[in-house]
């Protein structure tokens, strides 16, 4: 039996929107995937984030910021790049790689208050997981 795919959710700093992208896969997917998450840079996962995600009921508290160039030798399926920078500075992958970009607003720019900034992480949230949910029915039904 053939192992399950794996994919790689690319952004700048591993720390919001790719977190929040790896979480929905992991959790839509299960055992049909194997997701990674990775950063050019790594910024460490953003407590809101997790708070954000925790509230839709995906847990993603253990997750860990990581470099693009730690996965150098993992045969990726799916490589999706989820801002903008990310995808302009991304390594080249193999070409069999399916690669897939979607820039999403960074959350982690968010200004304002408290409730602002939580709403703006709820957004991104919400967009990224209607984004998981097309990329799962498009890719793997």
């Amino acid at each position: 039996m053939p192992s399950p795919p794996n994919i790689l959710v690319l952004c700048t700093g591993n720390s919001c929107r790719s977190q929040l992208l790896h979480g929905y896969l992991a959790q839509l997917l299960g055992p049909r995937a194997a997701v990674y998450s990775a950063g050019i840079e790594t910024h460490g996962v953003n407590p809101l984030a997790i708070e954000v995600m925790r509230e839709d009921g995906v847990d993603i508290a253990a997750h860990t910021s990581n470099l693009v160039d730690e996965y150098a030798a993992v045969p990726f399926a799916y490589v999706l790049t989820v801002c903008d920078h990310a995808r302009e500075a991304c390594p080249v992958f193999p070409a069999a790689a399916v690669a897939l970009h979607h820039n999403f607003a960074d959350p982690a720019r968010a200004t304002g208050s408290p409730a602002e900034v939580r709403a703006q992480f709820r957004a991104a949230r919400d967009q990224v997981k209607a984004y998981a949910q097309q990329f799962v029915r498009q890719y793997f039904n």
